[in-house]
């Protein structure tokens, strides 16, 4: 496996489970989304191709300051959702006006999700984070590990797959909400699932 160019932990070196998200250029706002799972020696397409949008400002590196998605092989060990848990194996959080993904770049909660009634002190800004529960994206979603470990403040945050609005994003993958419930069933932590954004071919590269 490459070593991802994003900011995140090292990824796991044999993943069994892959998604990989090609877009034309470093500009495009619309990409190709695959899910490839290892059946004995190689990794076979189970899914896709399925359209996604990326990020208004495109794919690259990511920031606070910018609406693009981030470039590189992240893992994905968590979701959540306005719905309930569609039967997915990764640990899952039912949210609701209270949960909060935190972008206050001056808090120690930064890119993480905390749980606190709206207008309550609770160690962040609520002006500067995203109120999971208020967002309709969020029936279901994702969370890409970008930025995770370590985390770097203001280097970006909130990066998930979620419902498409038919429009491009401030940053995440959004697509239909049919196949991301699939992905969702079909993750499984176990097989160490990772993520690959990138241009062109070199999103596929982490399959060799």
């Amino acid at each position: 496996m490459v070593a991802s160019p994003g900011i995140s932990a090292a990824p796991p070196v044999d993943p069994a489970q892959v998604i990989t998200v090609s877009v034309k250029s470093f500009t495009s706002t619309t990409g190709t989304l695959e899910a490839w799972e290892r059946r004995g020696e190689d990794l076979t397409r189970v899914r896709g191709p399925v359209q996604v949008y990326v990020g208004e400002d495109g794919v690259g590196l990511a920031s606070e300051r910018r609406s693009r998605t981030p470039r590189g092989v992240f893992t994905l060990t968590e979701a959540f959702g306005l719905a309930r848990d569609p039967g997915t194996a990764l640990p899952y959080t039912r949210v609701g006006l209270s949960h909060w993904w935190v972008s206050d770049v001056k808090s120690p909660h930064y890119n993480g999700m905390r749980v606190c009634d709206p207008g309550a002190s609770c160690g962040f800004l609520q002006s500067r984070s995203e109120q999971l529960g208020a967002v309709d994206a969020y029936r279901y979603a994702i969370v890409i590990d970008y930025n995770r470990d370590p985390v770097l403040a203001g280097r970006g945050s909130a990066f998930f797959l979620h419902v498409t609005e038919d429009k491009p994003t401030q940053g995440c993958i959004s697509m239909d909400r049919a196949e991301l419930k699939w992905l969702l069933r079909w993750l499984t932590p176990a097989d160490d699932p990772v993520i690959s954004i990138n241009i062109g071919d070199s999103a596929y590269s982490v399959l060799s």
